[in-house]
């Protein structure tokens, strides 16, 4: 059977790794707060883009595309 040091010794362990862990898990959901923030930034950006990309696809004149089509 184990003494009372061994246990308060355990113990002090268990809450020193604890304390590691939790400031770990900070850390972690800070990195997650941070890449969200960005992905969605890339995605706004992106879907900026794609809108600018469109715009100006509707620009072309239709004879341009109509003979790109047919290899004319």
């Amino acid at each position: 059977m184990p003494s009372i040091y061994d246990l308060v010794d355990r113990v002090e362990r268990l809450l020193v790794r604890h304390e590691e862990l939790t400031r770990t898990n900070t850390l972690l959901e800070q990195q997650v707060l941070a890449l969200t923030q960005e992905r969605d930034s890339l995605r706004s950006r992106l879907a900026a883009a794609r809108s600018r990309v469109d715009a100006l696809l509707d620009r072309l004149p239709l004879e341009s595309t109509d003979s790109q089509k047919s290899g004319t």
